[in-house]
């Protein structure tokens, strides 16, 4: 794994060097006076790419004058001053590339930001007017200049509204949002309404603005309704991290949730921009980009967790385990639900890091601690457990939250599917085969528990032709799952409908190449289709995957010997 990430390192260098290249030779390879200039400029290149910003801001300091020949120098710099809180001197950077006239959309961004921060608004306002001279109608540079000059010109709510409507329609979600903080700082009468039409809406996009209207409510003594709309929302977003911690705050008289965000406030209500843009960013692996719209959003809002949160996220992602474990430790003085939070994804990163059996222990001393812990803790830490291979301690906590709770209850079928899994896993499958028919039946359309039951009937060769119709369906429901796909091929091998079998097999290997089982289903179906030579070829291509199991190695070391006859 390791000789992979240096080779995909490598290739960035050269894919970089060669790029560089064809620019600097074609353009200005004079502004390079000497070698070093140039290995700094390689070398700020890769330490930005690999989100050490510390280096890749000393490379880019010790270079001068470059921004004439490579814009993309001036933007890598301004991003590692931001990633370091440098923002005063990312500021005076931005005015000097202005009085060269080599400002960019990214440098007037930041003198905007600061001086909007520092209470120079009418400069900031200057800053933000010339975003539209750098911006492509459609783009996401558009969005944020288009919003920044809104919320700089907004003089009451008549005309915020007014504003809001020239925003292009391909940007509806933000301003519907935009729509909603306006009526708040404004104080309109139809502040409540707005929340309450844009909480309704999708589950996925307006989550978190459950907490902004409770907050809302809260600021305007309002507690009885804000209980209310709370325990409406947990019913929605059981597992949501802000909010349950905002329960928790409410219930001990802790107002430091009220702090977190504020309307009133433009600063904050840009920070939540730069927070969607930066979660839009990240779905799409532009770390880079995503934490510098990050560390705009925490400049202006140093208070809110969800900020650190997704950096936290964004580096467990790049394996940066370091910077990802410091922030974890951040969170966890936040309250006991970021607590729990960021426990969990400490053990992971353990986990990752091949420390399992310190990883286990971890969450273990951790989940002891809670001296009343909830339903999703229990559920969390027996899943935790299960996930780690410890499946009898795994069975002693679902079986603990399954006698507490409500059949009716959302995590019921989960924890009856979580324990079938241990169960199985143990050998004890007459309790496991229980569990998920009865997970089942609660829950039918759960695609993950109808192939688990499925293809362990398969397995032991029984219901077969029940469970060829059961994987049909979630593979209607997931059709681009490669282990229900593999599920499905696999059922119409051991029903000898080989060549029906390929056509799966294809695809699930295509869904999930590195996987070793399912390759060597794959290679067992080629062999009953007379594909020999491609048959031994996929199973000696699994004996090189790291994931392979020893027992699986040694059956294909002997398929390889007799194939399948053998």
């Amino acid at each position: 794994m390791k000789t992979l990430k240096l080779q995909l390192k490598l290739i960035i260098f050269f894919f970089i060097f060669f790029n560089f290249f064809n620019f600097v030779f074609a353009k200005n390879i004079e502004k390079f006076s000497n070698s070093k200039h140039l290995s700094n400029y390689f070398s700020g290149l890769i330490a930005i790419n690999n989100n050490q910003y510390k280096i890749s801001y000393n490379y880019f300091k010790s270079l001068n004058n470059l921004e004439e020949s490579h814009y993309s120098y001036s933007q890598y710099y301004l991003y590692s001053q931001i990633a370091l809180n440098k923002f005063k001197d990312a500021a005076n950077y931005s005015r000097g590339l202005e009085r060269r006239q080599l400002d960019s959309f990214e440098s007037n961004l930041v003198a905007g930001i600061y001086n909007l921060k520092t209470g120079n608004f009418e400069q900031a306002k200057i800053y933000f007017e010339k975003l539209k001279n750098h911006s492509q109608p459609g783009t996401m540079q558009a969005l944020i200049s288009i919003t920044l000059n809104n919320w700089s010109n907004f003089n009451n709510i008549n005309s915020a509204l007014l504003k809001l409507k020239s925003m292009p329609d391909k940007f509806e979600n933000i301003k519907n949002i935009q729509e909603v903080f306006a009526h708040c700082f404004f104080d309109s009468t139809q502040t409540d309404t707005m929340f309450e039409k844009l909480t309704s809406k999708s589950k996925i996009s307006y989550s978190r603005y459950h907490f902004f209207y409770i907050n809302h409510l809260n600021s305007k003594k309002k507690e009885k309704k804000a209980k209310v709309i709370l325990k409406s929302s947990l019913n929605l977003y059981p597992k949501n991290l802000i909010l349950n911690q905002l329960q928790n705050d409410i219930s001990q008289q802790q107002k430091q949730y009220s702090d977190v965000f504020n309307c009133k406030k433009i600063d904050h209500v840009i920070a939540e921009m730069f927070y969607i843009i930066a979660n839009s960013l990240s779905s799409t692996s532009n770390y880079i980009a995503s934490n510098f719209y990050l560390n705009l959003a925490k400049y202006l809002n140093p208070k809110f967790p969800s900020f650190d949160v997704l950096f936290a996220e964004n580096f467990e992602v790049l394996e940066k385990h370091q910077e990802a474990l410091k922030i974890y430790k951040r969170i966890k003085k936040l309250g006991s639900h970021y607590d729990w939070h960021a426990s969990k994804r400490i053990a992971s990163i353990l986990k990752a890091q091949e420390k399992k059996d310190q990883s286990v222990q971890y969450l273990k001393n951790v989940f002891l601690k809670i001296k009343n812990p909830t339903i999703h803790e229990i559920f969390d830490y027996a899943d935790f457990l299960k996930n780690n291979e410890q499946f009898k301690d795994s069975i002693e906590y679902y079986s603990k939250l399954i006698n507490s709770i409500n059949k009716k209850h959302s995590l019921y079928p989960l924890a009856l599917d979580g324990r079938g899994v241990a169960y199985e896993r143990t050998n004890q499958w007459t309790k496991a085969e229980i569990d998920l028919i009865n997970s089942l039946k609660i829950s039918p359309d759960k695609a993950y528990i109808i192939n688990y039951l499925a293809y362990s009937w398969i397995e032991k060769e029984v219901n077969i032709d029940k469970s060829l119709k059961m994987l049909k369906k979630a593979n209607q429901l997931r059709p681009n799952d490669g282990y229900i796909v593999d599920s499905l091929g696999w059922a119409l091998f051991k029903l000898n409908r080989y060549k029906e079998a390929k056509k799966y097999m294809q695809l699930a290997v295509k869904l999930m190449a590195s996987d070793p089982v399912i390759n060597d289903h794959f290679a067992d179906v080629l062999w009953m289709n007379n594909n020999s030579l491609q048959a031994r070829y996929y199973w000696k291509y699994v004996l090189k995957l790291e994931k392979t199991e020893n027992k699986l190695k040694n059956k294909i070391e002997r398929k390889l010997l007799f194939g399948l006859k053998g």
